[in-house]
């Protein structure tokens, strides 16, 4: 992977995150204001992210929060104020619905591109600092996620040094020569595990499926065997790890920040395809944006 542009947005997220408070400070009236009950919505990893703050949000007490696919917005649902994640700003679905809501909702679209969504939306936050060339997306998702968490009154000094210390590791040949990968989370991690396979059916075109960790064993936890990976973001139900290695796997449980783990299962997708021969920042069938005609 290395020398791809996919490489290089990996490997700059930590600085990324660190502008997180200031950026969350700059758009403080733009995004949702405390107990407000609010809606995130996106598409693919957009949404993921939307899963993971949705969570976050709530837990902080700061007012029911819920996550959907774009195409998904139940419209006849009352809600303060929704905010639509977008990288390019072109996605037909968000717009779709933007348009649905405009006048009656107050809505926010964080993007790399402001440009491709002015006068759709009552606010915008401009990400276009972290915006990316790779149609595989890393640094933008997750700074878009940093700054959420930092405008929810998180410190983010602790998960940018672990980041930096992932991308200064080597990779173990258990996780970059594996055939398969289930990724796990609880709560707010369980958009963070759904973000990571979709990274790698995007980066290296490989099986892979996310589940809560807890539901797990009810049934999934069959396909595990050696040469196939369990992946936990954060704390695993007691006992887990011991029943995927009964059954033959790799059970992977870091103990890192999720943020700062999937990080590391960038690195690891990035890896694959360098070793299949895949070029992840042009990943078969996908283009940077999807716009329906």
């Amino acid at each position: 992977m290395s020398g791809t542009f996919m490489a290089a947005e990996i490997a700059s997220q930590p600085g990324c995150w660190r502008e997180a408070g200031a950026l969350a400070a700059a758009n403080d009236g733009r995004l949702p204001s405390a107990g407000a009950r609010v809606a995130i919505v996106g598409c693919g990893t957009s949404w993921f992210v939307g899963q993971a703050y949705a969570v976050l949000r709530e837990a902080a007490g700061l007012g029911e929060t819920d996550a959907f696919a774009a195409s998904e917005f139940p419209v006849g649902r009352a809600y303060d104020h929704v905010l639509a994640l977008t990288r390019s700003g072109t996605t037909t679905e968000v717009h779709t619905l933007l348009a649905k809501l405009r006048g009656r909702t107050k809505t926010t679209v964080i993007t790399g591109v402001p440009g491709e969504v002015a006068g759709t939306a009552d606010a915008v936050v401009d990400l276009s600092s972290v915006d990316e060339r790779s149609v595989v997306q890393t640094r933008f998702a997750t700074t878009a996620l940093a700054v959420l968490r930092a405008h929810l009154g998180e410190d983010l000094t602790g998960v940018v040094a672990q980041a930096e210390r992932v991308l200064a590791e080597p990779l173990p040949d258990e996780l970059t020569g594996a055939e398969q990968f289930s990724f796990l989370g609880t709560g707010w991690s369980i958009g963070i595990a759904n973000e990571a396979a979709l990274k790698f059916r995007e980066a290296c075109l490989l099986w892979t499926e996310s589940y809560p960790a807890w539901d797990y064993r009810h049934g999934p936890i069959s396909i595990s065997e050696p040469g196939r990976v369990t992946w936990m973001f954060g704390s695993a139900p007691d006992g887990l790890a011991d029943d995927v290695r009964q059954a033959g796997g790799t059970f992977v449980e870091s103990g890192l920040d999720p943020l700062a783990d999937l990080v590391r299962a960038q690195l690891v997708a990035g890896a694959i395809a360098r070793r299949k021969g895949l070029d992840p920042d042009n990943p078969r069938s996908l283009t940077r944006s999807v716009v329906l005609t």
